[in-house]
């Protein structure tokens, strides 16, 4: 049994289970360590495919939970699971991950000098229990030049980040102008509703 041994004190009541956080994110991977939990990583690929009469506020809370039920019945009794998605949203349309410079740079051209919703929803699981939540931010962006727009996309490759930006990089500093919500909802990983949420498990 693989049990969390630098567990911080306010998570007294997990010490006993295992974390496994079922994403291969880097940026997950850094904030859910933040939290001073020890956890391993588990992800595997699955079918995405999101039915069409979905909203696409309600697509990221789909999309963790059928992350959360590939998983489920491989949970041994003091595992929990957390998975996580994250859509960028755009006045109702929904900005996935570019598959090449030319879409993350009309991407992020689409998104200059505009206010756009970022959602991001974890499931977490255990053999008893299971929650989903929700959280959103709004992220406006200045007017950014081609330029800039390029210099990023050429210099970062962001195919893995939906709407085809980091807040946390280049872009995210030179381009943000305001935002209204959580960083780390933005970030793909709203550590304080997580962290809110194991207290109670």
């Amino acid at each position: 049994m693989n049990l969390n041994t630098n567990m911080t004190p306010f998570l007294e009541k997990i010490k006993n289970k295992k974390i496994i956080l079922a994403s291969n994110s880097p940026r997950r991977r850094e904030l859910l360590r933040g939290l001073e939990i020890d956890f391993e990583v588990k992800a595997h690929p699955i079918d995405e495919t999101v039915p069409a009469d979905i909203p696409a506020d309600y697509v990221a809370a789909y999309l963790s939970k059928l992350k959360a039920e590939s998983y489920a019945e491989q949970l041994a009794e003091d595992e929990i699971l957390i998975t996580s998605d994250t859509v960028v949203i755009q006045e109702g349309h929904i900005l996935g991950k570019p598959h090449s410079d030319q879409e993350a740079f009309d991407m992020i051209k689409s998104l200059s000098g505009t206010t756009h919703k970022v959602m991001t929803a974890v499931t977490i699981v255990d053999k008893g229990k299971r929650t989903t939540l929700e959280d959103e931010t709004l992220v406006t962006f200045r007017f950014l030049s081609e330029e800039e727009i390029w210099h990023y996309v050429k210099n970062y490759g962001p195919f893995d980040k939906a709407g085809g930006y980091g807040i946390q990089e280049w872009i995210g500093f030179v381009g943000v102008s305001r935002i209204e919500g959580s960083y780390y909802t933005v970030m793909g990983f709203p550590v304080h509703l997580i962290y809110e949420e194991l207290k109670k498990w």
